[in-house]
């Protein structure tokens, strides 16, 4: 999936709320939107190089530029929470995840009940499943967690496909780490266990749980690989 441009290099100064980064470029400490509400404070640190996208021209935004990227440890990490979401639309249209060879794509945005859902799929048998997909910034060590900050509204889709497994539906959630590094994936139970056991139950229920990751570039996201998912609590 190629990256929309042009980008330009900058450095990370403050984040004064959640979706505003200061940002140092040529000289000038701009206003740059941040499109991604996580905590992010592995990521964000001091003097950090960030990768902005200027705003285009005759623009009425408030903010002259958006906070696409961040290299941390030498990889680009992508900072915009919704890049997932297209980039599983167009890997579905071109058939390009493994777990997803034997589904059709019905439509984006379905909505069932008081919910919305990312997907609607067939699967072989034609029957419907319901798809929804989270964006993962957060690795440690090879280990990936969601979230890193509380997301109630991730703990209510886990319940509501849980619910529609429960009446016969199909349903799952792919977790899409937005970074090539992690080799192995978990719920981060200390910063969110209600989350935790929405997802760790949904999983029990039927709710299939998967995790990728994906090489990141200033140009493109491309697939690499599925790693491991494991939802039990620590001991």
């Amino acid at each position: 999936m190629k990256i929309e441009g042009p980008l330009v290099s900058g450095k990370f100064v403050d984040r004064p709320n959640r979706f505003i980064t200061l940002v140092e470029v040529d000289g000038e400490i701009v206003r740059s939107h941040l499109p991604d509400p996580g905590r992010l404070k592995e990521l964000l640190i001091p003097d950090a190089e960030l990768w902005v996208r200027p705003a285009p021209e005759g623009s009425e935004r408030k903010t002259k530029y958006s906070t696409v990227m961040v290299r941390h440890e030498g990889q680009l990490i992508s900072l915009v929470s919704a890049l997932p979401n297209r980039f599983v639309l167009e890997s579905l249209q071109a058939k390009k995840l493994p777990m997803f060879e034997n589904y059709q794509l019905v439509q984006p945005e379905i909505t069932h009940g008081n919910h919305r859902f990312d997907f609607l799929l067939d699967d072989k048998n034609e029957n419907p499943f319901y798809l929804e997909v989270k964006s993962v910034t957060f690795v440690d060590k090879g280990l990936a967690k969601f979230p890193d900050a509380v997301t109630d509204r991730g703990a209510r889709h886990a319940k509501a496909l849980a619910e529609l497994v429960n009446r016969g539906k199909g349903a799952g959630i792919l977790f899409v780490c937005q970074r090539p590094d992690a080799n192995r994936f978990e719920p981060m139970w200390d910063r969110d266990p209600t989350f935790a056991h929405a997802l760790l139950n949904a999983k029990n229920n039927g709710v299939k749980v998967w995790c990728i990751t994906t090489n990141i570039n200033k140009n493109e996201m491309t697939y690499k690989t599925e790693i491991p998912v494991n939802l039990e609590p620590p001991e």
